[in-house]
């Protein structure tokens, strides 16, 4: 059995497992501590993920959205990379076991792991969906669609060519958007053979309403847009089952089947079914329990963060929880240390609000303290955001450059193809 050691001797071990949003702002926010830091995820890279849609979309590399995890030393010197899965955690030892045998000690932990996709039990959804949460499911959806289109050109004369994408969420409402935008102002350009009305975009969600945590005035800006963009957009619509080819929805007590050549699932996250392996109390959702710290319940040293966690008041799935936590439980492991943990306040949490894009120059904008915001502007504010937000300066300038050449150039339809799999005849629609 292999074992990790912390980067130096005599100091208090920090775990933290999961280099995401939480995880790095831990990892960051301990830098000037008198701590060892070893950092655990199985990539080697972070991915940012509200920019994942753009990946699978052909408006960005997925190198644009990833940063090297090991490079986090490049201005900390506290912090060692491991490449692992967690596998278990022995709390009487305090040491985390990942998968491989590799065990790695700890006097803190932090759980910062994230959550995956949820199919909520939907037959055949697992095995025919595509969910949108990963670098390579992202890379999977546009090599698809590149695939079927490439398909479509040659084969497809008499045959109708659908996408659905299942959940009016951002990640959905953004997805569907783009691909939209895509068919009206890319394929008659790149595809001339195809008529672009027989490729249709399908949004399937089950609420009477789009983005569902917005203010009613923004959720009809962004029915408004998809129907401008010619979006198919089926609300108060279950998804009853997934197929091969196709998906089965239930709408007015009356099913219907709807061919598709791809299904996107971008309906809802749950915690990782591994979770229920580490030996700490889950809540709604299979999400970790903890107080008003971010301290797993009953557990000395243990906090989780992020996505995968739920305390008393339960906040959204968004990066400003996971980051406001994460900085939280650095303080919190700094006082520690100093033997006054007492004199951190409870944890209060500041909404900043939140965004959705739709398209070009289309997006909505819920700010604290600052008017809603529609269109042009807000998606200025959205793109700006998110370049800024992106790690790495490389990866800013990369971003800013590939969406200014697809949003601010109008002669440009260059996409940012991989490779382009010979498909199966596109379902009929």
């Amino acid at each position: 059995m292999g074992k990790v050691s912390g980067v130096g001797r005599g100091r208090a071990r920090v775990v933290v497992v999961g280099g995401g949003f939480g995880g790095l702002t831990a990892v960051r926010a301990l830098r000037r501590a008198d701590v060892d830091i070893t950092l655990v995820d199985r990539h080697t890279y972070n991915t940012f993920q509200p920019l994942l849609y753009q990946v699978a979309t052909a408006a960005l590399n997925p190198g644009d959205i990833t940063w090297f995890l090991r490079a986090v030393r490049g201005r900390q010197d506290n912090v060692r990379f491991v490449k692992g899965t967690l596998a278990a955690v022995d709390h009487g030892n305090r040491r985390v076991r990942l998968e491989g045998g590799t065990t790695v000690p700890y006097d803190y932990l932090v759980l910062a792991t994230g959550v995956t996709t949820n199919f909520f039990g939907t037959p055949g959804a697992e095995e025919f969906a595509v969910p949108l949460y990963k670098r390579s499911q992202a890379l999977q959806i546009r090599d698809r669609l590149f695939g079927s289109l490439e398909d479509f050109a040659v084969n497809g004369q008499h045959r109708e060519l659908r996408i659905a994408v299942v959940g009016a969420g951002a990640t959905g409402v953004e997805t569907a958007g783009a691909l939209a935008e895509f068919r009206n102002n890319d394929m008659p350009v790149t595809y001339p053979e195809i008529d672009r009305s027989r490729l249709h975009v399908t949004l399937i969600e089950r609420s009477s309403d789009v983005l569902g945590p917005f203010h009613e005035k923004l959720r009809g800006y962004a029915r408004t847009a998809l129907a401008k963009r010619g979006v198919d957009l089926r609300l108060d619509t279950a998804v009853r089952e997934v197929l091969a080819d196709g998906v089965r929805v239930e709408h007015d007590g009356e099913e219907e089947l709807l061919p598709a050549g791809m299904v996107i699932w971008a309906a809802g996250v749950t915690a990782h079914r591994c979770v229920s392996t580490w030996g700490v109390p889950q809540g709604r959702g299979g999400r970790i329990t903890v107080d008003e710290h971010w301290r797993v319940t009953g557990l000395e040293g243990v906090f989780a963060i992020g996505d995968v966690a739920i305390g008393p008041d339960p906040l959204p799935q968004l990066a400003q929880p996971a980051i406001q936590s994460a900085r939280h439980v650095a303080k919190l492991v700094r006082a520690d240390l100093r033997g006054r943990p007492d004199r951190v306040k409870p944890f209060t949490y500041t909404d900043k609000g939140t965004m959705a894009t739709i398209g070009k120059a289309s997006a909505i904008a819920q700010i604290t303290h600052f008017p809603r915001l529609t269109g042009f502007l807000a998606w200025l504010i959205w793109s700006a955001l998110h370049i800024a937000l992106l790690l790495g300066y490389r990866n800013r300038f990369a971003t800013m450059i590939n969406l200014s050449s697809k949003y601010l150039f109008s002669g440009s339809h260059n996409a940012i193809v991989g490779e382009t799999p010979d498909q199966s005849p596109a379902a009929s629609g």
